[in-house]
């Protein structure tokens, strides 16, 4: 008997965190502190259950694919818009990710917002953003991802700007918002598309008949010119993921974001919002494969991010930042394998990125509760003998994350390294570009990674540099910028600020998290561990973990690949022999060697001379890329001076247009015109009978002089 997925099941899982969403925000003040995060991790656990449920039907019970509408949101003429569900294996495997990360970031959220006074509004938001993230990824039809897509946003934009009498909250959040609507109209622009050639915007049609609609079909955008319809569409549509996935030049915008809470930083920056736009192209793979052009520029501005971004995590300070700037890198990564049409690998790397780098930031968070809101490095060190679960739980997401072998990171970022390699041999510049951007990307990632270890954990405890008032050795005051701050803007802090004498005299002395903030941390380090082990095979190469008793392949029917652009075949026949030889294999391979050697210089600098950096930052050539890094190469500026200061000129311009044309010459002119004439006609009504008689007597001359001229 075939097992078919429940449409009870499904609704279910959507529904639960939304209802945890309204309990929290609409009655949070009946329910209480502890209401709320009941109601809303009681949702996202049920739903996580189900999802696990629904994988392990499609796996293991080899239950059919569902899609189906559910409800008719609105019929125009011949076009209905329907709210539905696509659910294969690519969608469950997503669907396990966001719920289980964001359980475990709701279970972290009792400890870390513990004092601020808007934690039921945090709860609220963070379960309503779960809801919008599990529309998006299980919708059957573009007009449904569209909703997902900016519901996401929407909730991303509140929380970033949850603390919102702080005024680098609203700029981040903003800032946020403004550059994602560029994306976003990109993507807008490439569903019009889509609905114009197919005249629906369900997948399966879509997909089903995009090979004989578009190849050979132009467009003409610009007079004279004709430009292919299928690139056209999948490039309007990646610029969409550019936005949401944080892609060069839209990246700016995440970096800042870590003005919200930590355990956003953990849910929306690094497991799942900001991986919505690589969820997308590769469910969009029927497209893009229409495409080689499309596919060479998702190439390029992938290698762009993978190696650019990571080097300005080489020169920051703030513990989140670098984080930050490490997610970037790794959305390159990811963005990278989808223009090698290695679709498999990149959503393979978003499942395991999210684990280590949920884990990356929830550490983060960990370190700056234990160091009392303190995310300045430097301020750092020596905390692992203090935090010894937080230390050990990092040192496992930074192996992880630099491509250890053995380890979850491993297996899918060396997969994608291999795969632009096999893509390079023959391919153009573009294609020889990504190889070495990927990586060189290695030996960056290991450096900045081992440099925020060996600053945060290991060295001499600089935090015993603030005096009895809370200030530095050189008379700053021990909280930065980021300190927490409740709705009106004042200082949060938590019942850990005094010393252990509890008279608040000295410096604070750094403590391990609360079990709530540290029980998370020990579940995402083992899928960070183990993960890679049990799935690589299934899910890249269709082989169990030996590999051998070759299965069909996973994402099959929900990733499509021309055989023209199949390096995974490539890996699979050439490479893969079970993923102990392919670690082994991993051993030799030159990404392995350049991240040894990022290790070994971030150990030289941090922990045996830490002389070192300051040396380096004095001599000319590092203080001028220092300069530029620090500077993010001037896309700031360029966003802030130019796309942002040139709307505010033209909103300049159009308000003194409004003032002097509009008001001062049509409406205001216009008037004292009417007023200069009637005040011309007003002394002509004198009311005297001469007056008129004189005037008439005038007219009657004028007319006659006028009739004698023209009758002769």
């Amino acid at each position: 008997m075939e097992v078919a997925l429940s449409k009870s099941v499904l609704v279910a899982v959507v529904l639960a965190p939304l209802f945890g969403a309204i309990l929290a925000g609409l009655f949070g003040r009946r329910i209480g502190r502890a209401g709320a995060h009941t109601a809303t991790i009681l949702g996202v656990a049920i739903s996580c259950a189900l999802s696990v449920y629904t994988l392990w039907q499609l796996v293991g019970q080899g239950a059919a694919p569902f899609n189906e509408n559910l409800y008719t949101f609105f019929q125009v003429g011949g076009y209905e818009a329907h709210v539905g569900f696509m659910v294969d294996k690519l969608t469950a495997m997503m669907m396990v990710v966001v719920t289980f990360v964001s359980l475990l970031v709701h279970i972290y959220t009792i400890g870390y917002m513990h004092e601020d006074p808007g934690y039921q509004r945090f709860f609220s938001y963070i379960s309503l953003f779960t809801f919008s993230m599990l529309m998006l990824v299980m919708s059957n039809n573009f007009l449904q991802l569209f909703f997902g897509w900016e519901a996401v946003g929407l909730v991303s934009y509140l929380l970033i700007g949850f603390w919102f009498k702080r005024p680098s909250a609203i700029f981040a959040n903003l800032k946020a918002f403004l550059v994602n609507r560029v994306g976003d109209f990109g993507f807008l622009l490439g569903i019009a598309g889509v609905l114009m050639y197919f005249d629906t915007l369900d997948y399966a049609t879509v997909f089903a008949n995009a090979s004989s609609t578009l190849p050979g079909v132009g467009i003409e955008i610009f007079a004279g010119r004709e430009w292919d319809v299928a690139t056209v569409i999948c490039i309007c549509l990646f610029i969409g993921a550019m936005g949401k996935s944080a892609q060069v030049p839209l990246h700016v915008w995440l970096p800042d974001s870590m003005e919200g809470p930590t355990p956003i930083s953990a849910l929306i920056h690094a497991a799942t919002m900001v991986t919505a736009g690589i969820f997308m192209v590769a469910r969009m793979s029927p497209l893009f494969e229409l495409s080689e052009t499309a596919l060479q520029f998702v190439l390029f501005i992938g290698a762009t991010t993978a190696f650019f971004t990571g080097l300005i995590g080489i020169v920051q300070n703030d513990i989140k930042r670098v984080v930050a700037y490490s997610t970037l890198s790794q959305l390159g990564y990811m963005t990278v394998a989808l223009g090698v049409s290695a679709y498999s690998a990149a959503v393979y790397h978003l499942m395991t990125h999210a684990f280590f780098k949920a884990l990356l930031f929830l550490a983060a968070g960990s370190v700056i509760i234990g160091m009392h809101h303190e995310q300045d490095m430097r301020k750092m060190g020596g905390l692992r003998k203090y935090m010894p679960i937080t230390f050990w739980t990092s040192l496992i997401g930074t192996l992880a994350l630099v491509g250890t072998p053995f380890l979850s990171g491993f297996y899918s970022k060396d997969t994608i390294i291999e795969a632009a390699k096999f893509n390079a041999e023959g391919g153009g510049w573009v294609a020889t570009y990504g190889y070495w951007a990927v990586l060189l990307g290695a030996f960056v990632t290991s450096f900045y990674s081992f440099r925020l270890l060996y600053l945060t954990f290991f060295g001499e405890e600089r935090f015993r540099h603030a005096d009895a008032h809370g200030h530095d050795a050189h008379g700053h005051d021990a909280h930065d910028d980021h300190a927490h701050h409740d709705a009106h803007g004042h200082d949060v802090h938590d019942d850990h600020a005094h010393d252990d004498h509890g008279h608040g005299h000295g410096p604070h002395v750094p403590h391990e998290s609360p079990w709530v903030v540290t029980l998370p941390l020990i579940l995402l380090a083992i899928p960070s561990i183990f993960v890679g082990l049990f799935t690589v095979g299934p899910m890249l190469f269709g082989t169990d973990m030996s590999g051998h008793h070759a299965q069909l392949p996973f994402f099959l029917g929900a990733i499509e690949v021309s055989a023209a652009n199949d390096v995974m075949a490539t890996i699979k026949a050439e490479l893969w022999h079970g993923w102990v030889k392919f670690a082994l294999h991993g051993f030799m391979a030159p990404a392995f060697w350049l991240a040894f050697g990022g290790f070994a210089l971030a150990t030289l600098m941090y922990l045996f001379k830490p002389e070192l950096p300051a040396k380096f930052a004095a001599f000319p050539p590092f203080k001028l890329a220092a300069r530029i890094l620090n500077n993010k190469y001037g896309m700031d500026d360029l966003w802030i001076g130019g796309f942002a200061g040139g709307g505010v000129l033209a909103g300049k311009v159009a308000r003194k247009h409004d003032e002097v044309v509009i008001d001062g010459v049509i409406v205001n002119g216009s008037a004292r015109i009417v007023d200069l004439f009637a005040g011309l006609l007003r002394k002509t009504q004198s009311g005297y009978l001469y007056h008129y008689a004189f005037a008439m007597i005038l007219g009657l001359i004028a007319f006659l002089a006028v009739l004698i001229k023209f009758w002769r």
